[in-house]
């Protein structure tokens, strides 16, 4: 573009991707008619944040336990993910959600979203619908939904992230058209 959006964290950059691909197209064992040919640009932050909620959701186009095509990754040094109950918030509640390795949630609720390895939720804090990055720790009683957190963010005891989209923007986070509210590595919430 003549005018490209800079990144929020370094107004003088911005990102492109700019390339050809060229695909053999192959048929991928133990998938359904459902799955073939499952393809997704995410090249805008709008549809980053619709691919991950592809993956969570309750019959996903794009399954990522076909063991007849196993996925190979890179692998973290990480305990298993683990749900504490913790006083009056007990276990909390996990539902269509994916846990990385490392990620301790402790009496909070996370519903519909991704989180990333090393992610802490701390009692009676709410995510929902969103995706959150490496090392991010969501304080008691925060509440978080159609959001994207990057790494090393720590989100405020009480602190609310896209439920008030006039309060997102004043703040200077980025909202896009569809919503969704994109915190940058590192900020520094309160």
């Amino acid at each position: 573009p003549a005018d490209p959006q800079p990144t929020p964290d370094d107004p003088t950059m911005a990102l492109a991707s700019m390339g050809n691909y060229v695909f053999t197209t192959n048929e991928v064992p133990g998938v359904t008619e459902r799955e073939h040919a499952y393809w997704r640009d995410v090249g805008s932050v709008d549809a980053y944040h619709e691919a991950h909620m592809d993956l969570v959701s309750v019959n996903p186009v794009f399954n990522l336990y076909n063991q007849d095509w196993p996925i190979y990754t890179s692998d973290i040094t990480a305990p298993p993910a683990k749900v504490v109950a913790v006083a009056e918030f007990g276990a909390g509640q996990v539902a269509d959600s994916m846990l990385s390795a490392g990620a301790v949630i402790s009496g909070a609720y996370v519903r519909g979203s991704v989180l990333s390895p090393w992610v802490r939720v701390e009692p009676g804090a709410v995510i929902d619908n969103s995706v959150i990055l490496e090392d991010v720790v969501v304080e008691p009683g925060a509440r978080i939904r159609n959001a994207i957190i990057d790494k090393g963010v720590v989100v405020p005891a009480g602190y609310e992230i896209g439920y008030d989209t006039e309060q997102d923007t004043a703040r200077g986070f980025t909202v896009t058209e569809g919503g969704i509210v994109a915190i940058p590595k590192n900020e520094v919430l309160g």
